[in-house]
């Protein structure tokens, strides 16, 4: 699409909120705490992100696409009330820095069909329409091939970061962008003032509403004929807001990805630059990695703070373990967990591993000056995490 087929949109708070309605025909959101944080974005959206005509849509798109699928999520509850009865017991979920090799363990651990996995059209999508059949055609399946196919073409790069599958297991985190606390809409645009909303108030509703969603994922699953015993969670996001993430789900099991913050903080200001330059133009990659290394930090210094007080809610896996041979980690997760590593479990692994080599995607290339980073730079602003998990 050229620059000058792209719809003129209006990003206006009551102008989504209108169409979204429209869309669908809805008008119930649901939990009334979305509205503050969609407010900030919005504005920061305008006044901030520096939008060029593609970025301005894709974004207005985006938000449409989070207020239809809290209308029709209410709407599926409403008419399923039952929904709300899913039980979400002890979930496990995978934190750590961007890069850390979190995808591929997650995919791998997933590959067990004892656990409920999110999908990457699910997260996209976790509602589905009101026509919606188990075991028929469904369209948000298309919608997901079609937009990862869109952002392929627009920055083929990103196949290189971040492995991208419509019915992968993905992050969990586009599920609580539906709430609007999530640093999604940083990761595609430089809007501050959003983040630092995200980073000043507490992030519970948004914890709650995934609560919510999983409910609803969940019902679906079992429509479907799918049976799991427990949800296998994963995205670095849960650094900034764990202690929040455990109020929520007191029962969770973190598992905590680890790799020298040297090799990872670069490596995510590629993969949110590369994001960047599809919605603005000549975005900055030193402000790129300069809002996203303070960001880590923080969440590092949070999740060493909540670790103190429950220690007893994490286990720690090294990236160089899950490179040599992930069974080795996988197996003392189990452990922790309290579920047996069964042989069939561990030849499903060796299965997906096969099958899912890094030597099959392109390398990603980038430096640390590139993003205004120096390596004692880089190490005094995460010293506190190299000190106590890199000795």
């Amino acid at each position: 699409m050229s620059e000058q087929d792209i719809p003129n949109v209006e990003l206006s708070v009551s102008g989504l909120l209108q169409a979204a309605q429209d869309a669908t025909g809805l008008s119930d959101f649901g939990d009334e705490s979305f509205r503050e944080p969609f407010e900030v974005l919005v504005k920061s959206l305008k006044e901030e992100a520096n939008l060029n005509a593609v970025g301005r849509f894709t974004q207005y798109q985006r938000i449409l696409n989070i207020l239809c699928n809290r209308l029709r999520t209410e709407a599926w509850i409403a008419k399923h009330p039952e929904i709300l009865d899913e039980e979400i017991a002890a979930p496990v979920v995978i934190i750590g820095l961007q890069r850390t090799g979190s995808t591929m363990f997650h995919r791998v651990l997933a590959s067990d069909s004892r656990f409920f996995a999110p999908l990457w059209y699910e997260v996209r999508n976790p509602a589905p329409y009101m026509d919606w059949q188990p075991g028929a055609a469904d369209q948000r399946m298309n919608e997901a091939e079609q937009e990862i196919a869109g952002m392929l073409e627009a920055n083929p790069e990103l196949a290189s970061i971040h492995p991208m599958d419509p019915v992968a297991p993905d992050e969990d985190i586009m599920l609580l962008e539906h709430s609007f606390y999530s640093t999604v809409p940083d990761a595609f645009c430089n809007v501050p003032s959003y983040g630092k909303w995200n980073d000043t108030h507490d992030n519970t509703p948004g914890y709650e509403y995934l609560k919510r969603q999983l409910q609803s994922l969940q019902w679906q699953k079992k429509q479907k004929g799918q049976q799991a015993e427990r949800w296998l969670l994963k995205t670095p996001h849960h650094l900034h807001h764990v202690a929040t993430l455990l109020r929520v789900f007191p029962d969770a099991k973190i598992i905590q990805t680890h790799r020298d913050p040297l090799q990872t903080i670069p490596s995510a200001a590629s993969m949110n630059y590369n994001l960047w330059i599809m919605c603005a133009d000549d975005p900055d990659p030193k402000v790129v990695g300069e809002q996203w290394a303070a960001k880590y930090a923080r969440g590092m210094k949070h999740t060493l703070e909540t670790r103190k007080a429950k220690p007893d809610s994490f286990i720690d896996v090294w990236y160089k373990d899950t490179v040599v041979d992930p069974t080795v980690p996988a197996k003392a997760v189990y452990d922790f967990i309290g579920m047996d590593f069964t042989a069939e479990a561990k030849a499903a692994m060796e299965h997906w591993r096969e099958v899912n080599k890094r030597e099959d995607r392109p390398s990603h290339e980038y430096t640390l000056e590139q993003f205004g980073f120096s390596e004692d730079g880089l190490k005094k602003q995460f010293a506190e995490y190299r000190d106590h998990y890199l000795g």
